[in-house]
């Protein structure tokens, strides 16, 4: 009876495997993101304040290309939000993930990789900013992810390489040259679906 159990349970294990790699495509994918951009640095008392993390959500494409290990380019527009003292950075932008990953036993899959960002727009409520210092900057995505046949549930935390700072012009109590960091610092929850 033991073997048999032991038998039907490595059988059904190999068709969820089989089922859950079943190789290159593409498909859509969207969630939530949780986390914070970087340090809000105070001219005037040349301090450093820390963002309260948020909620933020996106929505994207994706596409895989191979079986056991895979490559997974990712176009995904994010909506971010930090919170400080008395007011709140929005920020949107495009992200472009290069993961490399590995789908290791049943539906689990590991993956890594770059993520390419740029800058749409940052609003800090009604205080004016300069544009970000650059439009265009680098990440990285590491995380794990089940898969389900044509649907996909990751959980990914993402981290920016270099500081990209957005300066305070005109104020609403704020003072100006004031300076943000946009950097991302956030896990980020996915569900996909495989067309």
């Amino acid at each position: 009876m033991m073997k048999k159990t032991v038998l039907l349970a490595a059988i059904a294990l190999m068709g969820i495997t089989a089922h859950a790699q079943k190789g290159s495509g593409f498909g859509i994918k969207g969630g939530l993101n949780y986390g914070a951009n970087g340090d809000y640095f105070e001219s005037a008392e040349n301090a450093y304040k820390n963002p309260k993390g948020n909620v933020g959500y996106h929505i994207g494409i994706f596409g895989i290309i191979g079986d056991k290990i895979y490559l997974r380019p990712e176009l995904v527009y994010t909506k971010t939000k930090s919170d400080y003292d008395n007011n709140s950075l929005n920020m949107s932008k495009l992200d472009m993930p290069i993961l490399l990953g590995v789908n290791l036993i049943g539906p689990l899959n590991l993956f890594a990789g770059p993520a390419f960002q740029y800058i749409l727009d940052t609003d800090y409520e009604g205080i004016t900013l300069s544009d970000a210092e650059n439009d265009f900057t680098v990440g990285l995505n590491i995380g794990a992810g089940l898969s389900f046949g044509k649907f996909g549930i990751d959980l990914r935390y993402e981290r920016g390489f270099s500081e990209n700072e957005v300066t305070v012009i005109s104020n609403n109590g704020v003072t100006p040259g004031d300076r943000i960091d946009t950097r991302p610092d956030q896990l980020i929850l996915s569900l996909a679906l495989k067309l």
